[in-house]
């Protein structure tokens, strides 16, 4: 059996187009998300497209006890992961903190820290056995810069970029690669969720620019996981040509 590579949040977005980017490199893929029925669209899709074998793992990453049930059911084939990449992560609300819904806090909170921190768990151990391995952990520009009505996103991203570092510290010596990609502005559902479907004011975040694909960003990933095997690319930060930071965009006006 060839490599095989675990992606966290795989139902669409960039945890989707990683998975077609690894697969058409002939990876094996375990892929998790709590749409089941897409996860199986997916399997099928990849399996007919690039011969190669797909695990789908249906279940919620915010709970440690599905983690670690999910994890442990894997197949003997799949046991050996040599990339971890950690996608999965949201953005719920926008309003000052004082408004802030406790529910949105606890979502963003369980999935982003606590569930990328429940299957790194769960993963290292027999990376380290083998000493061999790479995490690629999925930050963002809100993980260096905070602005007003993403505050507890942006603290749960900025846990991304110290576990990222800490982690790099401590498998150091295990010779496990550690790679936290930060993109700016990608145009994916990450919008919808976080404005609860509203799809007019999700289009309005990239109006007159044109944002990051969730493929440009999967490229970038494969660029960091193709590096020989004595290079390490600790951090990644991408933007659209149109966005310098996350207060400075140049938008074009659209008639």
């Amino acid at each position: 059996m060839g490599k095989t590579a675990l992606i966290t949040g795989a139902t669409s977005g960039i945890g989707e187009a990683t998975a077609v980017k690894l697969a058409k490199h002939r990876y094996n893929l375990i892929l998790t998300g709590r749409r089941s029925e897409r996860l199986r669209q997916i399997k099928q899709d990849l399996e007919a497209a690039y011969d190669i074998d797909v695990q789908p793992l249906n279940f919620d990453i915010r709970d440690r006890y599905q983690c670690d049930a999910a994890l442990d059911s894997l197949p003997e084939d799949f046991r050996q992961i040599d990339i971890l990449i950690n996608n999965a992560g949201l953005a719920a609300g926008f309003e000052h903190l004082d408004e802030g819904d406790l529910l949105d806090w606890d979502r963003m909170i369980d999935t982003n820290i606590k569930g990328l921190l429940y299957i790194t768990r769960k993963v290292t151990p027999q990376m380290i056995e083998r000493q061999s391995g790479h995490i690629v952990n999925l930050g963002s520009i809100a993980g260096s810069q905070v602005y007003e009505n993403g505050a507890v996103y942006c603290a749960s991203k900025h846990a991304v970029h110290a576990l990222s570092q800490g982690m790099r510290i401590d498998l150091l010596r295990h010779g496990i690669k550690v790679t936290e990609i930060r993109p700016g502005m990608v145009e994916t559902e990450f919008s919808l969720v976080r404005f609860d479907g509203d799809s007019k004011r999700a289009a309005n975040v990239y109006k007159g620019v044109k944002p990051l694909t969730a493929d440009d960003v999967a490229r970038t990933i494969w660029w960091a996981l193709s590096q020989p095997a004595h290079v390490n690319v600790n951090e990644v930060v991408l933007m659209p040509v149109r966005q310098a930071d996350a207060f400075y965009t140049a938008r074009k006006e659209t008639k």
